[in-house]
């Protein structure tokens, strides 16, 4: 099994929706935009409005995160970006903001069924960290959570989890008042 990560450009926006698109048509997705844009417009935004305001983040750079392929095939995804241009983060009454450095945060990770359970979740974070250096960002942020020894779905843990972070090199700076799955959800900083 080859896997490889690269930045989400423009080029490879058919790869990012094949990750995140939903199998029904009319299921609801939220494209990784809840952290990118305000709630306002993030709730305006309907059907193909939502790939599409994606697409013009790829568009404009930096991407907005990487894409895992497996052989070839599109099978992951990891959302990022510079703190300051997240405004669920910006404005966050649970996710404190520590210091004024300038972080970039991960936000989310994606892996499509079929590829799950591969390890494919620690490739995404390593091809994150490494755009970021490539990028020259002093440090990066996550917010997973923290099951505490014990299992949580999936779905809930679309943030990550404390020892992926851990592994990668990130530190525990301070437990938040975010929650996901009941589980509490770290403040973890990588400085590059």
């Amino acid at each position: 099994m080859t896997i490889d990560v690269h930045p989400a450009t423009a080029d490879r926006f058919g790869d990012v929706a094949a990750v995140l698109a939903p199998k029904k048509r009319d299921a609801p997705v939220c494209w990784c935009l809840t952290y990118r844009v305000s709630n306002a417009e993030y709730q305006r935004l309907r059907g193909r409005d939502r790939p599409a305001r994606l697409r013009r983040f790829c568009d404009d750079g930096p991407p907005p995160g990487v894409v895992a392929y497996v052989d070839g095939i599109p099978a992951g995804w990891c959302s990022f970006g510079p703190r300051c241009s997240l405004p669920r983060l910006v404005h966050s009454r649970t996710i404190p903001v520590i210091d004024s450095l300038p972080v970039w945060s991960i936000v989310c990770f994606v892996v499509r069924a079929g590829h799950r359970r591969r390890g494919l979740t620690h490739h995404l974070l390593d091809g994150a960290v490494t755009f970021a250096r490539q990028q020259g960002v002093p440090a990066l942020e996550a917010y997973p959570v923290d099951p505490g020894g014990g299992r949580i779905s999936p779905t809930l843990a679309y943030v990550g989890t404390t020892s992926l972070f851990e592994r990668a090199g990130f530190h525990r700076v301070v437990v938040t008042q975010s929650r996901s799955g009941g589980a509490p959800r770290w403040l973890m900083r990588l400085v590059l």
